[in-house]
């Protein structure tokens, strides 16, 4: 069947659209449809392989592992990151400490295990009381020896993987210098 091209409109006038289109799929015929079989059970839905459940410490042991050792150079370093998503100008805020702090937590003297589980508390307890800017203090390893700081290493790396966190930034020398950070919640 080739191609009827149709007239444009104000061409014609006695040809109606219904008539039209009767005549473009008159050869057409309808497909013909199975008939389901009656009293027959649905098959059941496969069910899905569920991973096996890991015990919360498991869980956080991957999602925020411990750190061995830090680079030398470490403890000067300024930290900072941002969530894909989070403007240019938001991290500039950040970084100049604009955002006012709501709440501040301080890890100095706590064993990696223990900064991480207060670090994990806080979060939590800093996004269910509804703050957008928190500071994080973790100190700038001068006490750690050869080993650099451990955990300013570590914060960096858990603060990355953490879904609230948004964006960080190390926050200015008079609230810590490169031994706190400011820290943007998901709102």
């Amino acid at each position: 069947m080739g191609k009827q091209r149709f007239p444009p409109p104000g061409g014609e006038p006695d040809a109606s659209i219904d008539e039209m289109f009767r005549a473009a799929v008159q050869d057409v015929k309808p497909l013909l449809q199975t008939p389901q079989a009656s009293g027959l059970a649905k098959p059941k839905p496969r069910a899905r392989i569920r991973k096996a459940a890991l015990d919360a410490a498991e869980h956080l042991d991957l999602l925020m592992p411990l750190q061995a050792v830090s680079p030398p150079d470490a403890a000067a370093a300024a930290l900072s990151y941002q969530r894909s998503g989070v403007r240019s100008q938001v991290m500039r805020r950040l970084k100049r400490g604009l955002y006012p702090t709501e709440d501040e937590l301080d890890l100095h003297g706590l064993t990696q295990t223990a900064a991480r589980d207060r670090l994990v508390e806080f979060l939590a307890r800093s996004r269910d009381g509804g703050r957008r800017c928190v500071r994080i203090i973790h100190g700038k390893g001068y006490r750690s020896g050869a080993r650099g700081p451990v955990l300013k290493t570590a914060v960096d790396l858990w603060l990355r993987r953490h879904t609230d966190v948004m964006a960080f930034s190390s926050a200015r020398a008079i609230d810590g210098g490169t031994g706190a950070v400011y820290v943007l919640l998901r709102g």
